[in-house]
């Protein structure tokens, strides 16, 4: 049973956005990821990518972490580069924060890459503290991120299979069927 301070949290909890995109530019963004945003936009759903919802000139890391604390949900577009982005993993961490506080619902999306290999930390997903982007990671933030990836690697996800075009729109689907049945309640 929730505290009272926290049922008072959960009402007072805003949404501005339906859905949160977590993914990383390199491997995703003019392509799957900008074909799955445009489907999510068409079908009525407020969407919020990085590139289009920043204005220039604001911080980056604020915007995102406000985007995702007013999101109704986020599709995290798990990818092979996406564990050697600190940026991702850090996105990751809130978005998971979200769920676990404010039954925020999150899409696990594999994108060419295997589940388990998330869940276990293999091949791109074996990240260490040495890091890829030329600074050290803390051997605490890699065992948050490593938590973090096994956690949403165990979320019932999508993988990607098929036809893309046929995939975005199950996507969608699973999506707005999700947020439709949580306004409902």
């Amino acid at each position: 049973m929730a505290s009272n301070s926290s049922s008072a949290s959960l009402l007072n909890h805003t949404s501005c956005y339906d859905v949160f995109l977590s993914f990383t530019g390199e491997d995703t963004r003019n392509s799957f990821t900008d074909h799955l945003y445009t489907a999510l936009v068409r079908a009525g759903l407020f969407t919020f990518r990085d590139n289009d919802e920043i204005d220039r000139g604001q911080q980056l890391m604020p915007e995102i972490e406000r985007a995702i604390k007013e999101s109704k949900a986020s599709i995290v577009v798990l990818s092979e580069k996406y564990a050697n982005s600190r940026w991702c993993l850090d996105e990751l961490l809130l978005i998971l924060e979200q769920r676990r506080s404010f039954n925020h619902f999150v899409l696990p999306v594999f994108y060419h890459v295997d589940p388990s290999d998330v869940r276990n930390q293999r091949q791109s997903f074996a990240i260490n503290v040495e890091g890829v982007e030329g600074s050290k990671w803390t051997e605490y933030n890699v065992n948050r991120w490593k938590e973090a990836l096994t956690e949403v690697a165990d979320l019932t996800g999508m993988v990607v299979s098929g036809s893309e075009t046929d995939f975005i729109a199950e996507i969608v689907g699973t999506i707005d069927s999700k947020l439709n049945s949580k306004s409902v309640k």
